[in-house]
């Protein structure tokens, strides 16, 4: 009987996927440790990763990037199949959606402090119509809707403006 054995190599793309969803990983875990003013108000460092890999790699590496990192870091936490998990995950997939529509825009006219303010509608959006139609139903989450999206909108300029410097060789820290 003869045996056959296949050796799958990684490019050098998927180990920098594998990186970058390594990095969001640690980013979500130690962020899911920061005190919150308010449920759900985080300041989204994980979400630099998915505008690297979006900027680098293009939308499904970042899709592969963020559902990596939001499946993982729930399991690291022990928060996967809570409600958590699925805000978590919706807020991902609306912030996907988003930026997979984003990507067909200008470059000149959209840069990465505009994917990151769309990342930050999609997802706040999308985690808002799940809160609404599974865990409250009724308008009072209108009431937070307004701190949501401030405080959604002020850290996606920040992660975006971050995220520039990070790509820009000239501000780029070196090693």
């Amino acid at each position: 009987m003869t045996v056959s054995v296949s050796n799958l190599a990684p490019s050098q793309q998927d180990q920098y996927i594998a990186r970058l969803a390594c990095l969001g990983i640690v980013l979500s875990v130690v962020e899911a440790y920061f005190p919150s003013p308010l449920p759900g108000v985080k300041p989204g460092l994980a979400n630099l990763v998915t505008l690297l890999a979006l900027e680098k790699l293009g939308w499904r590496a970042a899709v592969a990037v963020n559902l990596i990192r939001v499946i993982a870091s729930a399991l690291w936490l022990g928060s996967l199949f809570t409600p958590g998990f699925f805000l978590a995950l919706s807020g991902a997939c609306g912030s996907l959606l988003l930026l997979g529509i984003a990507q067909y825009l200008p470059k000149p006219w959209f840069g990465l402090i505009s994917l990151s303010l769309f990342s930050a509608a999609g997802h706040l959006a999308a985690q808002c119509l799940l809160a609404w139609l599974w865990l409250l139903p009724s308008q009072g989450l209108l009431y937070f809707l307004p701190f949501l999206a401030l405080s959604a909108w002020c850290t996606a300029i920040i992660n975006g403006w971050l995220c520039q410097r990070f790509l820009d060789p000239h501000h780029a820290p070196t090693s």
